[in-house]
């Protein structure tokens, strides 16, 4: 009995080290491809870095380690950076918050020459959104408030960004989102928050969100109570198909409350988003569980 005692206490240290420690500080660049239906030739193989939820002032996300993810970044050559939100942090007890200029000051060396597009979430717009929107535009970022923006790759393939204000600390408008586009090229929805994508129409090829940390920390039967979802872990992280229509969920970079994560590391994820053959789509399942 002593010794199980021991056994289990050792076991609860080493997990407790690994989730405070190790697992936080860790950072997994994870390369994915995804099949998505109305994509066209000319965007194929194109490749988009995410990240979300760098809770910058956060241990463990200080300005160096925003330059080490930049520099991640970078080295994967992507076309397009997406940041899906939650840049600052200004909530937990364990903060030490850095104003949204010195967030974005390290962030200004992302390079992709389609351009760094940015939705802002929920941490952001109580403590500095506008701050934010300026600094970033002097640093060639663009932030997407229910508002659509059109790059062409090569010059000549056209592809839609289309930013979707968050629920938490705005009014999401996919009518005034979508309704900028203007033609039949394919789009891509950025989005803080999961919770919109019921509502995303399937002319969306692709919604991109964060906001869920991948549940943080996941433990059976309690991550799915306490994901800050309204759909409890149904959007949990990564890849999700419904109704034919593509959702992808990053499992973000920083942490709220506790500085810990376990089983959910952090992740840039770099897609390489291919054309869906029509034979494809039809063996497409109707709901998909996030891998």
């Amino acid at each position: 009995m002593r010794l199980t005692r021991v056994v289990l206490a050792a076991g609860a240290l080493a997990v407790a080290v690994w989730a405070l420690a190790i697992e936080p500080r860790l950072l997994r660049v994870r390369p994915r491809e995804l099949a998505l239906p109305g994509w066209s030739e000319g965007l194929d193989g194109l490749r988009v870095a995410v990240l979300a939820d760098l809770h910058a002032g956060a241990p463990p996300v200080d300005e160096r380690r925003l330059h080490a993810i930049v520099a991640k970044v970078n080295a994967e050559a992507p076309e397009i950076v997406i940041i899906l939100g939650d840049f600052l942090a200004h909530d937990g007890p364990f903060e030490a918050p850095l104003e949204p200029e010195q967030v974005i000051a390290p962030l200004a060396a992302l390079a992709a020459p389609l351009g760094v597009f940015a939705v802002l979430g929920n941490h952001d717009w109580p403590h500095g959104g506008e701050r934010l929107i300026r600094a970033g535009a002097d640093a060639g970022m663009r932030v997407l408030d229910n508002e659509a923006a059109k790059v062409l790759r090569h010059g000549r393939h056209p592809l839609w960004l289309a930013g979707i204000a968050d629920a938490a600390s705005r009014i999401p408008d996919l009518s005034m989102t979508l309704g900028g586009i203007v033609d039949e090229a394919p789009v891509l929805a950025l989005t803080h928050s999961p919770d919109v994508f019921p509502d995303v129409p399937s002319r969306v090829s692709l919604t991109l969100a964060g906001h869920t940390h991948g549940g943080q920390v996941r433990l059976p039967l309690i991550t799915r109570r306490v994901v800050p979802s309204r759909f409890g872990d149904r959007y949990l992280r990564h890849h999700v198909v419904e109704g034919g229509r593509h959702l992808f969920v990053s499992p973000g970079i920083g942490t709220v409350g506790l500085p810990i994560r376990f089983r959910a590391p952090p992740e840039v994820a770099i897609l390489t988003l291919r054309r869906a053959s029509a034979a494809a789509r039809n063996l497409l399942p109707s709901a998909q569980r996030p891998t």
